[in-house]
Parts: structure tokens; sequence; C-alpha cells
């Protein structure tokens, strides 16, 4: 099975000189997305600022782009992204850009071009609601937040 798709990217004025999103590795998910601010952007701790990516991009109908958290980012300084994972819908076609929040206990400053999210592209399905008087039983039921224990 062919798993490869064409997605169309259009760089934005204030990002020309950053890469284009591409995977680091021949096995990876996500394609790194990048920092086009155009100075130093300083985040304090529990702060949270809207971080361009320097890109705009056409999805094919079908799929949708997700953004997720750098793991090196969240685990060496405590920043991530507020909204996670953000979805980028088919259909949209504005500049992509990033909520980054500090939870780290320092203040973290943001450089140009730094690599801060990944892009996941996943197909996605349309679900149609049809509304019912009742849902078929199952063995769980309505058991829910931490029904089946701790372990």
């Amino acid at each position: 099975m062919n798993t490869n798709i064409k997605v169309l990217v259009k760089r934005m004025a204030h990002g020309q000189d950053l890469p284009v999103p591409g995977y680091m590795s021949e096995q990876a998910a996500g394609m790194d997305l990048y920092a086009a601010i155009t100075d130093d952007l300083l985040l304090q701790p529990g702060e949270f600022k809207l971080v361009p990516a320097g890109i705009a991009m056409a999805l094919p109908p079908g799929f949708e782009g997700q953004i997720r958290p750098r793991s090196g980012l969240a685990i060496k300084y405590g920043v991530t992204l507020l909204n996670t994972p953000g979805t980028i819908d088919a259909d949209y076609r504005g500049e992509i850009k990033l909520i980054l929040i500090n939870l780290g206990k320092n203040e973290y400053r943001l450089k140009r071009g730094e690599r801060v999210a990944q892009l996941i592209i996943q197909a996605v399905g349309r679900a149609f609601m049809e509304e019912v008087d009742d849902l078929p039983q199952t063995f769980r039921g309505e058991g829910g937040f931490g029904h089946t224990g701790r372990f």
C-alpha cells in the first residue's frame, strides 16, 4: 500500500529562508516546523505566545495536519504546545501558527529557525450522527474516569 500523499506548501515572506517541513529520519512520523520569528522571543514561566511557522499548505481532502509538541523542548525546558494536538483542516489555507507555552521554571528564549513542533499528516473519516433513545449495551457500560482502578 502506498501511503505517500502530495501536500502543497507555500512559504510566507517571513519564512523564505527556513526549511520546508520534512522528515528527519527514514521512519519519522512527524515533520519539524520552524519558528518564523524575526527577533528572539522570550517566554517567561507560565507565559504563552503565538509563533508563526512561515508556511501555509493545501492538504488533500480526507486528510488533516496534526500539530504536536517536540519532546526535546518539553523535557529540557518545559516548553510545549498549549492546544495539542492542534488540527489543520484540509480546507484551511492560512499560515500555520503555534501556541507555545513555557511550563518550565526558567525563562526560555526562542530563536528564529528553531524547531518548535511536529506536523503529522493523517487520514480522517467523516462521522454521521444518528440520534437514538438508547445505546447498545457493553460490558464497560457507563464506567468512566478511573473505573478500572489505578493499575
